[in-house]
C-alpha cells in the first residue's frame, strides 16, 4: 500500500534544522511518573542538557525540579521562550494533542509520549501542522531502537528462521486491580497515574511496545481485525465505563505476514514475542528490557516427527549497542533513545527512524486495536525503518 498525497514519504518531507551549536538542549512539559524514567535515561548521555521543565501541578513541578536540579518554568509560554532543540511532551495522554500543537506552533520539534493523540483526527492535524512548519514530530515508545529489538530485526533479515508466516505478541500485565498500584511512586515522588492509565486503557498505553517492533520488522499494516472488552467493571469509583482492559487483534501486514497481538490487565503477566518461520522460531520474553535475550529455536524432523528443538540459541550482536538505563521495577528501558534519535537525525540531516509518518501509522493501528468492533482498513502507511548502525550479528 502506498501513501496518499496527503501523507508523503519520509524522504519527501522537508525538516527545518537548528543551529549546530544547539542540538542537545531539551525542554520538558509534564513532570509526572514517566518523566523520571526519561531523566534517568538522559543522564546516560553526557552531551544532552535539560534546560527547563513545566507542569500545571506546581507542587509536582517543584518536587521534580528540586530532585533533578532543573529550573522550573511558570507557564508553557515562559518555557517556550528558551532557546532549545526539542520539547519532550510527557503530559497525560488526553493532553498530548493540545501540548504538541502549542509547541509546534511555537516552532519547536516535538517528541511525544504515547499515544501521539487519542483520536486520528487529532493525530492527522498534528501531522499536517508538523509538515507545514517543517518540524519533526516523533512519538514513543522507542524500545524498537533498543538492543533487543534491533537484534531480533537483524536475525530476521539474516534469515535465521526462514520465511516468516505468523507472529504471536503478548502484552498481558497480570491482574492489575489486585496490585498495590495506589502506592507506586517514581524516584522523585510522583504517584503512578492510575486514573489516566485505566481511562485511556492498557492498549493505548502498551500496544506500541510491540507494534513498533512489528512495523519495523514487516513494514506497514494494511488491515486490523480486533475485538475488545471491559472484563472488570467498576475499576474506579464513580466511573461507569472505562477503556477496554482486554484487546485481541489480528494484524495483516502489506508484506503478507499475519500477527496476533493481545493486551490486558487481567491475564497473568506475559510479554512474550514469538515469530514463527519456516525453519524455526524467534523468541523473546521481556518487552520492557532493552537488553533481554533474543533466541532462535530450530525446527527438525526426528523419526517422522516434526520437533521444535528443546534448546534455543541466543542471538548476539558483535559489539556495544547503546547505554544501559538503570532497572526500576519491571522496567529496564532507555527512554532517551527516541529523543537522541531525533536530535541525531537533525544533526545528520537524514530522516528520523521514528518519523512523523511512522508515528501517525502507529497511532492509527493502535486505535484500531483499541476500538475493536471488527475490521479496520488502514488509511496511513510508513517507510521502512533503517536498522541502527551497530545492529550487526555475530
Amino acid at each position: 500500500m502506498s501513501l496518499s498525497p496527503s501523507f508523503p514519504l519520509d524522504n519527501q518531507v522537508k525538516i527545518r534544522s537548528r543551529p549546530r551549536q544547539h542540538r542537545n538542549r531539551l525542554l520538558i512539559v509534564g513532570t509526572g511518573f514517566v518523566a523520571d524514567f526519561y531523566m534517568m535515561s538522559l543522564a546516560r548521555f553526557q552531551n544532552i542538557v535539560v534546560l527547563k521543565a513545566y507542569d500545571t501541578d506546581e507542587k509536582r513541578l517543584a518536587a521534580f525540579c528540586a530532585y533533578w536540579r532543573i529550573e522550573p518554568a511558570r507557564s508553557l509560554d515562559e518555557l517556550l521562550q528558551v532557546e532549545a532543540d526539542l520539547v519532550l511532551n510527557l503530559t497525560n495522554p488526553k493532553s498530548h494533542f493540545a501540548v504538541s500543537r502549542f509547541c509546534l506552533e511555537a516552532g519547536f520539534h516535538v517528541y511525544s509520549e504515547k499515544p501521539l493523540a487519542t483520536s486520528m483526527a487529532d493525530a492527522e492535524a498534528l501531522y499536517a501542522l508538523a509538515l507545514r512548519k517543517e518540524l519533526m514530530l516523533a512519538s514513543a515508545p522507542c524500545s524498537v531502537l533498543g538492543e533487543a529489538a534491533q537484534t531480533a530485526i537483524a536475525a530476521l533479515r539474516a534469515d535465521r528462521i526462514g520465511a516468516v508466516r505468523l507472529v504471536y505478541a503478548e502484552l498481558d500485565d497480570g491482574f492489575l486491580m489486585k496490585a498495590p498500584f495506589r502506592e507506586w511512586r517514581s524516584v522523585s515522588g510522583a504517584p503512578w497515574p492510575y486514573r489516566d492509565e485505566l481511562s485511556v486503557g492498557c492498549t493505548l498505553e502498551h500496544a506500541g511496545y510491540y507494534l513498533t517492533w512489528l512495523i519495523a520488522m514487516f513494514g506497514p499494516v494494511e488491515t486490523v481485525v480486533s475485538a475488545s472488552a471491559e472484563t472488570i467493571p467498576g475499576k474506579l469509583e464513580g466511573v461507569d465505563a472505562l477503556a477496554a482492559d482486554y484487546t485481541c487483534a489480528t494484524l495483516f501486514f502489506s508484506c503478507g505476514v499475519v500477527a496476533r497481538l493481545t493486551c490486558s490487565i487481567v491475564a497473568s503477566h506475559d510479554h512474550r514475542l514469538r515469530v514463527f518461520g519456516e525453519k524455526g522460531v524467534l523468541e523473546f520474553r521481556h518487552s520492557w528490557n532493552n537488553h533481554a535475550a533474543v533466541r532462535v529455536r530450530k525446527r527438525y524432523v526426528l523419526r517422522r516427527l516434526l520437533i521444535d528443538s528443546p534448546w534455543a540459541r541466543r542471538v548476539r550482536l558483535t559489539g556495544a549497542s547503546h547505554p544501559r538505563a538503570p532497572r526500576w521495577g519491571a522496567t529496564a528501558m532507555n527512554f532517551a533513545l527516541g529523543p537522541v534519535e531525533v536530535l541525531t537525525s537533525l544533526e545528520e540531516g537524514r530522516p528520523c527512524r521514528l518519523s512523523t509518518q511512522f508515528g501517525l501509522h502507529l497511532n492509527e493501528v493502535t486505535l484500531a486495536v483499541q476500538e475493536g468492533g471488527g475490521c479496520h482498513e488502514m488509511r496511513t502507511s510508513c517507510s521502512p525503518i533503517e536498522p541502527m548502525p551497530w545492529a550487526v550479528l555475530r
